[in-house]
C-alpha cells in the first residue's frame, strides 16, 4: 500500500523542518482525515506540528487539491481522503521541487506517478470499506510500528466518526471493530462536545446510528453551508491543541466576551444546520413541482433540471438529491443550469445519488459508460455529474431501454 516509502517521506520532511500543507477535504471524513492526521503528528512533534504544518479548507463542496492554493514556500504537501486522480496537479508539484502525498480511499483510473499513493482502492488490501480516515489511521499506525509505540489509538474515536458519517459498510470485520472501539473512547474536543449537546438525542448511548443521525450531519452541513470562517472553527475544533483555546464569542449578548473555539464550534453547527435545512426544503417543494409537471417518475433514472431561476447552491445538489431518491425511490441528478464559458453551450451539473438499499451499486460507472456524460466523479452512489443540454434525451433513451 506504499506505508514504508510514505512515512519515509514524511519523516525525511520533518527531520529537514521543511513546511509542510495539509489540504483539508470538504466533509466529514475529509475533516476527521486531516485532523487525526495532525494530532497525531503533534503527540509526536508538537514544535512541527503547530510551527510547520499550514493547511486549507475549500471554500465549497470542492474536492482534491487546487494548484493555486498551495503556499509557495512548501515541501511536501499531504491530501487525506482526497487526490487520488488530480495527476495534473502531482506534476506540477513535482515540477516545483515538491513531494505530494495522498492517503485516500476514491477508485482512480490509475496510480499517479509523481505523488506517493496509500488507497486501498488501488491495492490488494482486503478492507475497501475503509474511508480517508481510516486509511491516515493505518498510516499512523504503520509508523507507530517503525516507532514501537501506540499514539494512534489515540485517535481512534476520530476514525469512528469519519467512517460513519461516510457510510462505510459495517460488513467488514475491521470497520466495524474501528468504529466500536471509537465510540467507546470519546475524547476528540469536538466529537465530545457535540454528544454532550445532544445527549438527550443520543438517548445517552453513543451508537453508530446516533452519531449517523445525530453529529455526522452537522458536520457536512458546515462544510457545505458555512462560511470559512466557520469551516475553519470547526476543523481547529478537532485539534487537540486548537480546541480550547479562548477566543472573541460570538453568542448572541455576549459581544465583546470570549469562549473556546470548540464551544463556538458545536453552537455553530446547529445554526448552519438551520439554515441549510430551510434551503433545503424550499429546493424540495420547486424539484416535487417540476417532477409532477414534466411528469419525470416514468424515467427508469430521474433526472431534474434546474433553470437558472431555480437553482440550488451547489454544494446541496447531493444533499437534495438524496432525499428525493429516498423520498422516490429511483436513481436521482439534481442539475443546475450552468454555460459552459469559452461557447456559452448549456451544461447540466450537479450531483447523483441511489437511494437507501437501492441494488444499483455502479450508478456513477453507468453514467461514464455511457458515453454522453462530461464527468461523473465521486463514490458510485454519490457523485458529481455534468452533462450537455444536447445529450440529456439520448441519455434518458438510453436508460430507459438498458
Amino acid at each position: 500500500m506504499n506505508m514504508k516509502n510514505g512515512a519515509e517521506m514524511l519523516i525525511r520532511h520533518i527531520s529537514q523542518e521543511d513546511k509542510t500543507f495539509v489540504q483539508i477535504d470538504s466533509d466529514a471524513d475529509g475533516y476527521t482525515s486531516a485532523s487525526l492526521l495532525i494530532n497525531y503528528l503533534n503527540s509526536l512533534f508538537p514544535s512541527y506540528a503547530q510551527n510547520n504544518i499550514t493547511y486549507r479548507v475549500h471554500e465549497g463542496k470542492q474536492h482534491g487539491l487546487i494548484l493555486e492554493t498551495i503556499p509557495e514556500d512548501v515541501k511536501l504537501v499531504i491530501a487525506p481522503d482526497s487526490s487520488s486522480n488530480d495527476y495534473e496537479v502531482h506534476a506540477a508539484l513535482r515540477e516545483r521541487g515538491v513531494d505530494v502525498l495522498v492517503i485516500d480511499h476514491h477508485e482512480a483510473e490509475k496510480i499517479s506517478e509523481y505523488a506517493c499513493i496509500i488507497n486501498n482502492q488501488l491495492c490488494d488490501y482486503p478492507t475497501k470499506s475503509l474511508s480517508g480516515v481510516g486509511m491516515v489511521y493505518k498510516f499512523c499506525s504503520y509508523i507507530d510500528n517503525l516507532l514501537g509505540i501506540h499514539n494512534a489509538d489515540q485517535f481512534v474515536d476520530l476514525v469512528a466518526l469519519g467512517l460513519i458519517a461516510d457510510v462505510m459498510l459495517m460488513k467488514d470485520f475491521e470497520t466495524k471493530h474501528l468504529i466500536n472501539l471509537g465510540l467507546k473512547q470519546i475524547t476528540n474536543p469536538f466529537f465530545r462536545g457535540m454528544t454532550i449537546k445532544n445527549e438527550y438525542s443520543l438517548g445517552g448511548n453513543i451508537t453508530p446510528f446516533g452519531v449517523a443521525f445525530y453529529i455526522a450531519p452537522y458536520i457536512n452541513a458546515v462544510t457545505r453551508c458555512g462560511t470559512q470562517e466557520e469551516k475553519l472553527i470547526l476543523f481547529e475544533s478537532m485539534l487537540d491543541f486548537k480546541a480550547y483555546e479562548q477566543i472573541p464569542s460570538t453568542k448572541r449578548g455576549f459581544k465583546g466576551t470570549y469562549e473556546t473555539r470548540v464551544e463556538q464550534a458545536c453552537r455553530n453547527c446547529t445554526n448552519i444546520k438551520n439554515r441549510q435545512n430551510k434551503a433545503r426544503d424550499a429546493s424540495l417543494k420547486i424539484i416535487e413541482q417540476i417532477i409532477e409537471e414534466e411528469d419525470l417518475l416514468k424515467n427508469q433514472i430521474l433526472i431534474v433540471r434546474l433553470p437558472a431561476e431555480y437553482a440550488i447552491d451547489k454544494n446541496l445538489t447531493g444533499l437534495v438529491a438524496t432525499k428525493i431518491a429516498n423520498q422516490f425511490q429511483k436513481p436521482t441528478m439534481i442539475v443546475n443550469e450552468t454555460h459552459e464559458e469559452e461557447t456559452d453551450e448549456l451544461i447540466w451539473a450537479g450531483s447523483g445519488r441511489i437511494f437507501s438499499q437501492s441494488n444499483f451499486t455502479t450508478f456513477k460507472d453507468f453514467l461514464e459508460e455511457s458515453g454522453y456524460f462530461e464527468f461523473a466523479q465521486g463514490h458510485q452512489g454519490a457523485f458529481g455529474c455534468a452533462i450537455r443540454a444536447n445529450n440529456i434525451e439520448s441519455f434518458t433513451q438510453y436508460a430507459n431501454t438498458a
